[in-house]
């Protein structure tokens, strides 16, 4: 895609399903080395599909970039509690086409989430992502987002 083709961020649509549920194998990218890669894909599967059939329901948004007639991105947002009982907008997935990175994508799908959150009067909007990850650790470090909370897990030997 050139740099310069344009890019639209609207609210998906159903004919967008397919390709968007697509896009899900982006998110196995920086998932710890350790866990089980079939299991990753099938559960960020479900989490697209969770979050695209969702979509209309109160309190959640899905985004789409469309970029040469095809579905270059996706961002996933709806309402989450806190464990402080704050209500936060949470990202669930933000995944981007191959062939479309460094594109400003990305940056317009987070815009468009961080726009509904603010409609919506949240404070906060939070996301997820893999200690792996530094494209997207960099990528969100960038925008402002500061890291709370850090998951330490340890191989346990069975005997």
């Amino acid at each position: 895609m050139p740099a310069d083709q344009p890019v639209e961020v609207r609210p998906i649509q159903r004919g967008d399903h397919s390709e968007a549920l697509a896009l899900a194998p982006r998110l196995t990218e920086g998932v710890a080395a350790w866990r089980e890669p079939q299991a990753v894909l099938r559960a960020v599967d479900g989490w697209v599909r969770s979050s695209v059939d969702a979509a209309d329901q109160p309190g959640r948004a899905v985004y789409v970039a469309v970029a040469d007639g095809r579905i270059a991105g996706l961002v996933t947002v709806g309402e989450r509690k806190h464990f402080t009982g704050q209500l936060d907008g949470y990202v669930g997935e933000l995944a981007v086409a191959p062939g479309f990175e460094r594109r400003g994508i990305a940056t317009q799908l987070m815009n468009a989430a961080e726009a509904w959150a603010a409609s919506r009067g949240l404070t906060f909007l939070t996301l997820e992502t893999g200690a792996a990850n530094r494209i997207a650790r960099a990528f969100y470090a960038q925008r402002g987002y500061l890291e709370e909370d850090v998951r330490l897990t340890k191989a346990i030997q069975r005997h």
